[in-house]
């Protein structure tokens, strides 16, 4: 069984929360933006009733006192409120006593000169059904409560654990937390879409989730204000309802004075209120409760209570909302809080918008998680497939006994872990024994006991690894060079090239096992977002390393095979110390196109798994070409793909192949100066992204070409005299490495024009690197960081500006 860390449980909680609770959040978060206006809505679609003329140019409102006097005979019910507004012409809000046996009062708008009842708005009838969605969900008012609180704990927990899942690893960095990148595809378009607006819609959603758990469950509720003195205990103490029978016999044989009352507030308020409301007792109490906001208030809820003496109008207390302790004015705000008003009209705007984005975060996580639940089918056929269960390993061949080769992967969506099957179910087509394990499941020491691994590791987020494998990469990173001996390994990373740390996982964990003694069977692969030709080059790669003919891998998209043919070949070095090297041309159909950098699978003749190679000419040069080097096994004899291409197939021969990107070596569409760095076959993708530059006249082009001698491998001589002669090639530094006193190579050239080397990086130059891996990538390497600094590599690829296609 794999013990999962915690951020795999935080993960799991998050999809949990998302697919469910976040749905109805949904419906909670549209009501709740259109909420946000209803004021301001109603209003708008009613300006005679919120702005009342005057009957007379010298009419006064009435008086408050005038006011009940009037709506308590006209309407035969007690006044319980009363709300005036220092704006004339606004409407007074009255609020009557309930009838027997009702809960509430009936609430009406009056003329503030005539005290006349005044029609309800008719938009605002509309809004009931919105508030009764928003604040229950339609249900009745206690469950509802219930429910809605609950959805606001959710909220909670979603916003919280999506920040700790999105943690990046330059958290000081705003472009980790805000980059929107409208380039990416799919789903890691999606990923970044809903991570930034997560991350916008953050403070809103705490902020939403808080208020809504202290309105949503009456026991915090009251816990809270009792804890902060804002019990009904304390009301009722400052209305003296809790005064003894003696005071409570006075005050019912002194009813209220309005007039005093009123005289008391405005000389109390100085004048300084732009709104007021009465709370007239039903019961016989020695003080009455008004509530007021100042002409200029901190906020549409900044409320300071005044408590006057019900007989004569004096000031018994008054709570300004200035003074009052913080605790007690984050009660008096959570409305505002919630509405986002405490903020002003910016706030207002940004919690409505948060709140209908929570429609985005439902779709975008729906979309991932069915995308996930589509990854994890595939992985579930490919084990079925393979024979396993899903936690099992995969083993059998003719050539091996026990575990065999072991095929790890580190997955967030399970990519990786179904290209792991499948490599695992290749290798066992071709008689080899196979198993695959997670590294979430695999210590360490134990993935170094094994003598060959196969690694597929996935990055996640910043190029960070997934979550279920964090642990693994620590504990890797803390482990000092084992005592036994290292295993080869093979690597296939899988990443996004428009994120900044493209494969960093997989960069990182190749350097770690550099780091232990693990020897790489062949160059470590990087496949941008489902890249067809990585996942071919990875399984050339690994049928190389084990000498066998793989298929059975297949990616999303595959690029349809074509009907070529056999054109052309020309010898480009007689006479080399090295093995000749071929330029191949094959006919295409007419119209097939395929940019610089990318790739041709040819399918050799007798049908076993294609060979990939790198494309050395553009459509407008007619048939396509290939640079292929005859290999010559021990015996003497020809290798079967290239022996075929260059010498056993006759001209005219059908060939099967197609045509595939290559995202990782793709061109620079623009004018910047770049650096081509190669050797021996890897010309062909220089030579095509330099034929491209200088169609496009792109001309600040630096090529350091590397071949044995000058005599017999100086073919790339006629490309450079042309580009030069036409001003489209800046430099060229070509290294025969068998000429002279010692070798030299490309790196001793990029070593030699280290000062120059800097200028052009200074200057947003791009670096390609095609050919060798043994010898001439990791010399440039090496030279790199010596000229730039020990990070410069891995800095440049993080930037797109460091390209390989190394073999």
């Amino acid at each position: 069984m794999t013990l999962h860390p915690p951020r795999w449980w935080l993960a799991q909680l998050h999809w949990l929360l998302g697919i469910t609770a976040g749905t109805v959040l949904v419906l909670v978060g549209l009501t709740g933006a259109l909420m946000a206006f209803r004021a301001e809505i109603v209003e708008a679609l009613h300006p005679q009733l919120f702005q009342r003329a005057a009957p007379t140019p010298q009419a006064q409102p009435l008086a408050p006192a005038d006011l009940v006097a009037r709506l308590q005979a006209a309407a035969g019910a007690r006044v319980q409120t009363l709300t005036l507004h220092a704006a004339p012409g606004r409407p007074v809000r009255v609020g009557f006593a309930p009838a027997p046996g009702a809960r509430r009062g009936a609430q009406h708008w009056a003329d503030p000169w005539t005290a006349e009842l005044l029609p309800e708005p008719r938009a605002d009838a509309l809004f009931e059904p919105v508030e009764a969605l928003h604040r229950w969900l339609l249900l009745p008012r206690e469950a509802g409560k219930l429910a809605t609180g609950t959805l606001a704990a959710a909220l909670l927990l979603l916003a919280l654990s999506g920040l700790v899942l999105r943690w990046p690893r330059r958290p000081l960095d705003w472009r980790a937390w805000l980059r929107l990148d409208w380039r990416l595809r799919g789903r890691a378009f999606l990923w970044n879409l809903h991570a930034v607006a997560g991350t916008l819609a953050l403070l809103c959603y705490l902020v939403s989730g808080l208020t809504g758990v202290y309105w949503g469950f009456t026991v915090v509720r009251t816990a809270i204000d009792a804890a902060a003195g804002e019990g009904q205990a304390a009301r009722a103490e400052r209305t003296g309802r809790g005064a003894d029978a003696a005071a409570a016999a006075a005050a019912a044989a002194q009813p209220p004075d309005l007039g005093r009352l009123w005289q008391g507030f405005l000389q109390a308020s100085g004048g300084d209120w732009s709104q007021v409301t009465l709370r007239l007792p039903a019961r016989a109490a020695p003080r009455v409760e008004l509530t007021y906001l100042r002409a200029a208030p901190e906020h549409d809820r900044a409320r300071n209570r005044l408590y006057l003496d019900a007989a004569t109008g004096a000031v018994a207390e008054h709570r300004r909302y200035a003074e009052l302790p913080l605790a007690n004015r984050l009660l008096n705000s959570v409305y505002p809080l919630h509405t986002g008003s405490y903020w002003g009209w910016p706030g207002r705007v940004a919690m409505a918008l948060a709140a209908a984005a929570l429609a985005l975060f439902a779709a975008t996580g729906w979309l991932l998680y069915l995308d996930r639940r589509r990854a994890q089918a595939a992985v579930r056929a490919e084990q079925q497939r393979l024979g396993a269960g899903p936690t099992g390993g995969a083993g059998g061949g003719a050539d091996g006994d026990g575990d065999g080769v072991l095929v790890a992967y580190a997955s967030q969506t399970g990519r990786a872990e179904r290209i792991a099957w499948q490599t695992a179910a290749a290798l066992r087509d071709a008689g080899l024994a196979a198993q695959v394990r997670s590294l979430a499941g695999l210590a360490p020491a134990e993935l170094l006991r094994h003598p060959c691994v196969l690694l597929v590791a996935s990055s996640f987020g910043e190029g960070e690894a997934p979550d279920a494998v964090r642990g693994f990469a620590r504990r890797l990173a803390q482990l000092a060079a084992p005592p036994q001996a290292a295993p080869a390994y093979g690597l296939l990373a899988l990443g996004n090239q428009q994120y900044p740390a493209f494969c960093g996982f997989g960069r990182a964990l190749d350097g770690q096992l550099r780091r232990l003694g693990a020897q790489a069977l062949f160059a470590p692969v990087e496949m941008d977002d489902g890249d067809a030709g990585a996942l071919a080059r990875w399984r050339h790669s690994v049928g190389t390393a084990f000498g066998r003919a793989l298929g059975g891998l297949a990616a999303p998209d595959e690029a349809p095979w074509l009907a070529a043919t056999l054109a052309g070949r020309r010898l480009l070095n007689p006479g080399s110390q090295g093995g000749p090297l071929v330029e191949v041309a094959l006919a295409l159909p007419p119209g097939t196109h395929w940019a610089p950098g990318a790739l041709a699978e040819v399918l050799v003749a007798d049908g076993t798994a294609p060979r990939s190679y790198s494309v050395a000419s553009l459509p407008a040069d007619g048939p396509l070409q290939l640079l292929v080097r005859q290999q010559q096994r021990a015996d003497g004899s020809l290798g079967l793909a290239s022996g075929w291409l260059t010498q056993a197939a006759p001209l005219g021969t059908p060939v099967r192949l197609r045509l595939l990107g290559n995202p990782g070596f793709a061109l620079v569409d623009d004018a910047r100066p770049c650096i081509f760095i190669g050797n021996g076959s890897g010309y062909a993708g220089l030579r095509a992204h330099l034929r491209e530059r200088a169609r496009r006249g792109h001309g600040r082009n630096w090529l350091l070409y590397g071949e044995r001698q000058a005599a017999h491998d100086a073919f790339v001589q006629h490309d450079v005299q042309a580009w030069q002669a036409a001003g489209l090639l800046a430099r060229a530094d070509l290294a025969y490495s068998r000429d002279g006193a010692g070798p030299r190579y490309v790196q001793h050239s990029l070593r030699a024009a280290a000062g120059l080397l800097r200028q052009w990086i200074d200057e947003g130059a791009v670096l390609y690197v095609c050919g060798s891996l043994a010898g001439m990538a990791q010399g440039v390497d090496e030279a790199l960081c010596e000229i730039l600094g020990p990070d410069a590599p891995q800095t440049l690829a993080a930037e797109g500006r460091y390209r390989r296609d190394v073999y």
